[in-house]
Formats: structure tokens, sequence, C-alpha cells
């Protein structure tokens, strides 16, 4: 039941994001679920993709540097404490937990620089914005 991620490792600088998807998207590669953390000067992008071989082939084709590991992927409940109950059941055990990222949905959370000028530039995009509120009815 393990799942392949790849890890890319990219210099924490404007558009090396926009590159790794846009090199996926040309290769056929669908993202299921990633997760973006940062240093000062680096970054790792970490994917879970429909197709781990083809992603690691075309992003190591196109210079980045990728790892492929194993994670462990589960459907959660969607109730109050359904992600801490499962997280509280894998560290009273001991396991320590390194990091956590969903997947498979169209909400994507984006921190930015500079917030209102991504508002403006997102309200022209084909996408739509969502609310605190409509956060809160999902």
């Amino acid at each position: 039941m393990n799942v392949k991620q790849l890890s890319v490792f990219i210099e924490n600088k404007a558009g090396r994001v926009s590159e790794v998807t846009d090199v996926l998207g040309k290769a056929g590669v669908n993202i299921r679920g990633f997760s973006v953390s940062d240093t000062a000067d680096y970054g790792i992008v970490r994917l879970v993709v429909n197709d781990p071989e083809k992603g690691k082939a075309a992003l190591a084709d196109a210079g980045f540097t990728v790892k492929e590991s194993e994670v462990v992927c589960i459907n959660l409940p969607d109730q109050p404490g359904g992600l801490a109950a499962v997280l509280k059941h894998v560290s009273e055990a001991g396991v320590n937990i390194e990091y956590v990222y969903s997947l498979i949905s169209t909400y994507v959370v984006i921190n930015v620089a500079d917030i209102d000028r991504a508002i403006t530039l997102l309200k022209d995009a084909p996408v739509e914005l969502v609310s605190q509120e409509e956060i809160a009815r999902i």
C-alpha cells in the first residue's frame, strides 16, 4: 500500500515551482497532490503523481534533482478530529510523522509575497478564488 512520492529540489526564486509543474504537464503527468516547503535559498516540491516513473524522468531530463521515496496515503473520515485521530494513533505508537499534506483536491492554498497583487492577477485567471466562509462550508 505504499505510494511513490517525488521530491524536487529547487532554488527559492520566482518561477521555479511553475517550471516543475510545467514540465510535468507537458509530459502528460497529472499531479494528484503536492507540498512546497522552503528555506531562504532552496525549496522542496513534494509530489504524488499518476505516473511517478514518467514524472521523475521528465523532471530529471529538464535538469531538476529528483528523489523518489515511498509514503503512506490514507482516506480520512470527513469529520472534525478525523486527521487528529489518525495522527495520534501513529504517533502514540512511537512513529515520527515528518510531514503531512493532502491529495486530490482542486482547492489549493498559495502563499505569496504580495497577496493583493496575486489576488488581482488571479481574478483574471481561469480559477475561482475561495473565501474563508466558503472553506467553512466545504
